[in-house]
């Protein structure tokens, strides 16, 4: 039976968490730095244990006022040093109810700078690898921020998205251009079935490019998100496509 992991940014302080983590594998949680505080990390690892759902730090450049899309320069011990507090703090709240992190998922402009640029996805690589070497790290499938982490040992989960359209070269389209977000659930769906079941997405001009999907993201901000993720879910399931973490 093929399998995917399923996974969504969460404690980012929306109202539609509950309803989501029921119907993934993963969750990418907010530690503060764009969204969140110690408050929704507790309430968000509880909710992910009690659906056996697990459970991700998602950090971010310090950014709360902009949702962590603005895009920063930093140097390698800065963004060592901003990835690791965010690590520490959520993998003490975490501790505190008995579990660990499983893996470290970067987000909004710090996960795309670090999918292009080798310096950045290689000070983050090695925060997460001296925090905890046994990690996942996520990121954009085929990227330099993956393959930094695999030159430093650390395991690795190719992502793909339900809801963003994709370039001829496997970048995601910026959220600035106007055809970059997927609102039709029929469309994502495709998509979807398209990543899993040959390896391929279709590019915003019609090229089939090759892509490894280990796991697919799903927003958890946007205004149909869960409408996406139970359509998501029951059609994997229809599809004989078990739902699990890496």
């Amino acid at each position: 039976m093929k399998s995917i992991d399923l996974n969504c940014d969460l404690g980012e302080g929306l109202t539609t968490d509950e309803q989501i983590i029921p119907l993934i594998s993963s969750a990418n949680i907010a530690c503060g730095y764009h969204a969140g505080d110690v408050d929704t990390m507790k309430r968000t690892i509880e909710l992910c244990l009690q659906y056996n759902v697990a459970i991700g730090a998602h950090p971010s450049w310090p950014d709360k006022e902009y949702f962590g899309r603005t895009e920063m320069q930093k140097t390698a011990e800065e963004i060592y040093n901003i990835v690791t507090a965010q690590l520490l703090l959520i993998a003490q709240i975490a501790k505190e109810q008995g579990v660990k992190l499983h893996h470290v998922k970067p987000h909004g402009a710090l996960y795309n700078q670090s999918a292009k640029d080798r310096t950045i996805s290689a000070a983050i690589a090695k925060a997460v690898y001296d925090f905890d070497s046994s990690l996942i790290m996520f990121g954009l499938s085929g990227s330099i921020s993956l393959a930094e982490a695999v030159a430093l040992g650390l395991q690795t989960a190719h992502e793909v998205f339900s809801d963003r359209t994709y370039q001829d070269d496997g970048s995601l389209t910026p959220r600035s251009q106007p055809n970059a977000l997927i609102t039709d659930e029929q469309t994502s769906l495709q998509q979807i079935l398209q990543m899993i079941n040959s390896n391929t997405v279709t590019s915003v001009t019609g090229k089939i490019i090759n892509l490894k999907a280990d796991t697919i993201c799903i927003h958890g901000d946007g205004s149909n998100a869960v409408a996406f993720a139970k359509i998501i879910s029951y059609a994997l399931k229809q599809a004989h496509i078990d739902i699990k973490a890496n």
